[in-house]
């Protein structure tokens, strides 16, 4: 198992995998947490200011560029040694090579790339028309979609508690938009689009992910390598790439910055989900995400201001935040 404090003579690595008893949450626990909260929030709105308030009109160019930072910032850890891409090297440094994943391996993880692809692509069109706030409560309808995968592919079922929890977020998002002033029939029906997508992505890493012998950085890197040149072939056909080059905002250091911290903040989101479920625990994600809506929410009224003030819609939007919670209550005691 690799250690969090590597010796004088080791590199200092970015913890991969990490097993231990359950313990109060340590100070850096709290950090890891609070890390992952911050990404995910501010993903959320920079990706919304490149789309809404800078009107850039090629979400397929934002998804490529996270794409090809991500598997660029992956390749170069990987030639210095910090990370491993799979599980049995994750557990040693003396051993830890350069190699990067094998060919085979590689197109085992077809479906899982794929699904990834089509899961980035809606999600980011899905932000597009709607309020940060109404993305955010109709974004966490997801778990609906989850536990439909789940039962079709697994034959998993839940208990009635948590089909009762589940229920109070569909219905709480339902409260929520009954009187959106803002409602737009394309820009529900393509958040809907993108919990589904979501969910068949969470379920092809349930089903396949573990049989790759690969971590999450592993996974991550043949998601880009994969992907990266169909999307790439996808945005020249349809000449996104040369639009955005006469994108009149293109060479405007506040454009280029939201870019960048958009690229940036993809990466270390994917990062921080996997080190807050292994420095604490899967619990304590779930209970983050909560949290991190929450947060999402006000930072949307604040910034955009896209949704006005409506008592309904209030009260919607804490009742899907409710049902939220009393979910992940539910898998803390194992109902």
């Amino acid at each position: 198992m690799v250690s969090m404090e590597s010796s004088k003579s080791e590199p200092q690595n970015l913890p991969v995998s990490s097993k231990k008893s359950p313990t109060a949450m340590t100070k850096k626990g709290v950090y890891v947490a609070i890390s992952y909260m911050a990404c995910a929030v501010l993903l959320v709105i920079f990706n919304k200011a490149a789309l809404s308030s800078y009107e850039f009109p090629y979400a397929n160019v934002i998804t490529l560029f996270q794409m090809l930072s991500s598997s660029l910032i992956l390749y170069a850890l990987k030639r210095w040694k910090v990370i491993s891409f799979t599980v049995k090297d994750s557990h040693t440094v003396v051993t830890r090579t350069t190699n990067l994943v094998p060919f085979k391996t590689v197109l085992n993880c077809t479906p899982v790339a794929l699904s990834y692809l089509l899961y980035m692509l809606v999600s980011m069109e899905s932000i597009r028309g709607i309020s940060v706030p109404m993305y955010t409560t109709l974004r966490r309808t997801t778990v609906v979609f989850t536990m439909m995968a789940e039962y079709f592919l697994e034959g998993k079922k839940y208990s009635s508690y948590v089909v009762a929890c589940v229920g109070i977020i569909m219905f709480g998002a339902f409260v929520a938009g009954a009187r959106d002033l803002s409602f737009d029939y394309y820009s529900y029906t393509i958040v809907f689009v993108s919990n589904i997508t979501t969910a068949v992505y969470l379920a092809c890493i349930s089903s396949i992910g573990e049989s790759t012998g690969l971590n999450s950085f592993g996974l991550m890197w043949c998601n880009g390598i994969i992907c990266t040149p169909i999307l790439l072939l996808w945005t020249a056909y349809r000449g996104d790439l040369q639009a955005t080059r006469n994108f009149p905002y293109l060479y405007t250091a506040g454009f280029q910055a939201v870019i960048f911290l958009s690229c940036a903040l993809a990466f270390l989101l994917n990062y921080s989900v996997f080190l807050n479920t292994t420095i604490n625990s899967a619990l304590t994600q779930t209970v983050c995400g909560n949290l991190k809506d929450l947060f999402t929410v006000g930072f949307g009224w604040l910034v955009f201001r896209g949704l006005p003030f409506d008592l309904l819609n209030i009260v919607g939007q804490c009742l899907s935040f409710l049902g939220s919670c009393l979910y992940a209550y539910c898998k803390l005691k194992g109902i």
